[in-house]
């Protein structure tokens, strides 16, 4: 996740002035997938609230696919380097919705 976001940030540095604006939101986007990565935690573990986690990580995994959208966008190796992370959110959701479905 940080070697993808320091790919993207790395173009905003690059003075090209016609891509300022997208790598910016490119970079809102995921520091607002990485908010919602810090409230899954809060919410399934703080709370023990596995029903409202599990409709937090369905956000979070839109969220993340946003972001690819967007990093790919500018750049493909950024965007690539998130593949796994989106993987193991799947996964996450899969063991979420079981814990719920099984409490």
């Amino acid at each position: 996740m940080g070697v993808s976001a320091w790919l993207i940030w790395k173009r905003l540095d690059s003075r090209l002035r016609g891509n300022d604006k997208r790598i910016k939101i490119a970079l809102g986007i995921f520091l607002g997938q990485l908010v919602l990565n810090t409230l899954w935690s809060i919410i399934f573990f703080g709370l023990n609230s596995p029903g409202g986690a599990l409709i937090e990580i369905v956000f979070l995994w839109l969220a993340i696919l946003a972001t690819i959208v967007a990093f790919y966008k500018i750049s493909k190796p950024a965007a690539w380097l998130l593949v796994p992370y989106i993987l193991w959110v799947s996964f996450a959701m899969y063991l979420n919705y079981a814990i719920w479905t099984l409490n």
